[in-house]
């Protein structure tokens, strides 16, 4: 059986909430969990027992979480802020580049948001920060801006940070479990920066193109 129709998948994408189904999910045997991987501009949050992965370049992802009542999730955008106004931007769907949250102050507004609407205090939530690799000697370092603005953004919402990981030459593989707040990060120092700087790039100049419509609630 394809470990992305198993039945511990189907039932972990019954009960996830909908803005969140299309994101691709897999049973992991060796962990004998299910996975929920999140592309740039996605996120995810559960308080079930799946394990959120994502693969990082120049891109942030916060891991957030309420420590009592066992529920958060991750994020991973790849531009710090916009001025664009709420009812500027749009989400987008897999494969659909989302205008909302390929920046950060969109990426981190609607993750807490959601926690916090799915019963998380925001007087319990924690936070942990990937990412923000110069993955590329000739890239402008997108990545430091990413590190700074996901820095000053937790410290304006008075979460407190309980790790880091950040900056450096290497793109990141993050594993974290929502739940219980553990968070595992391998430096992917035998991959080809190339390959995740082009993604990075490739998605980049997809949501420049693309027009902007619909509106996002804010709550």
């Amino acid at each position: 059986m394809e470990r992305n129709k198993s039945i511990e998948v189907q039932r972990c994408i019954s009960r996830c909430l909908p803005e969140f189904s299309h994101v691709n999910h897999y049973w992991d045997r060796s962990r004998q969990v299910v996975v929920a991987k999140i592309l740039p501009g996605e996120f995810y949050m559960t308080r079930d027992n799946v394990t959120i992965a994502t693969t990082l370049g120049s891109c942030i992802s916060a891991c957030i979480w309420d420590k009592e009542a066992n529920i958060g999730g991750m994020n991973h955008f790849m531009l710090p802020l916009t001025d664009k106004k709420a009812h500027e931007v749009n989400w987008g769907k897999r494969g659909i580049a989302s205008d909302a949250t390929r920046y950060g102050n969109f990426a981190m507004e609607h993750l807490i948001n959601v926690i916090l609407k799915n019963g998380g205090k925001r007087e319990n939530l924690l936070a942990k920060v990937f990412g923000g690799g110069k993955v590329l000697n000739q890239m402008t370092d997108v990545g430091k801006r990413n590190i700074d603005f996901a820095m000053h953004y937790l410290q304006m919402e008075n979460i407190t940070i309980d790790t880091t990981d950040v900056g450096d030459l290497y793109p990141r593989k993050v594993i974290f479990e929502p739940t219980g707040g553990r968070a595992f990060v391998k430096k992917l120092y035998n991959l080809q920066n190339d390959t995740i700087a082009q993604r990075e790039k490739d998605y980049s100049k997809n949501i420049e193109k693309d027009n902007v419509d619909g509106e996002v609630e804010l709550f």
